[in-house]
């Protein structure tokens, strides 16, 4: 008969290196260094694996609970959850190495300014992007902005502000 899950008091106590069952699927690791984190076990498509779900001084009981559950249910899915993680973050990676609209804005008026006839002419393109273009735009990634977003920014000042 499976041991009940063990509380956060009890937790604090596990010192001994090793594997400790906290819960369903839901592990403490303690390395003979001393460190402790968690780990999830579980088989998928007849493969033991197990994913890290963080530090214990940093992922308490409850948040490795939790995290532990939504991995188990995307299991149910028929989704490896580590799969899943890795995927994330490789498209966390792709968006954060994507300039924004606003950089690759300031990027073209740094490089057209040599060419102006007059200092404010720059002035005016900043304060035009940042008071129309940016509220909606700015940070979106360079490469998904759409005609649709374009026109958001457009359509409110198209028959206002004419030179803008």
């Amino acid at each position: 008969m499976p041991s009940s899950p063990l509380t956060a008091a009890q937790v604090a106590t596990l010192s001994a290196a090793g594997v400790h069952r906290v819960d369903r699927g839901l592990y403490l690791q303690v390395t003979p260094d001393g460190s402790r984190s968690w780990i999830l076990r579980f088989n998928l498509h007849g493969r033991s694996r197990a994913m890290g779900l963080g530090p214990l001084h940093l992922v308490s009981l409850t948040e490795a609970r939790s995290n532990a559950i939504r991995a188990q249910r995307q299991l149910l899915d028929g989704e490896d959850p580590i799969d899943t993680r890795r995927a994330e973050r490789k498209a966390k990676a792709v968006r954060l190495a994507t300039p924004t609209f606003s950089v690759c804005a300031r990027e073209y008026i740094n490089a057209q300014k040599a060419a102006w006839s007059n200092a404010k002419h720059e002035y005016q393109w900043l304060q035009s992007l940042e008071t129309y273009a940016n509220p909606i735009i700015g940070n979106v990634p360079v490469g998904d902005v759409t005609v649709d977003l374009v026109l958001r920014v457009l359509e409110p000042i198209w028959s206002t502000k004419s030179e803008t």
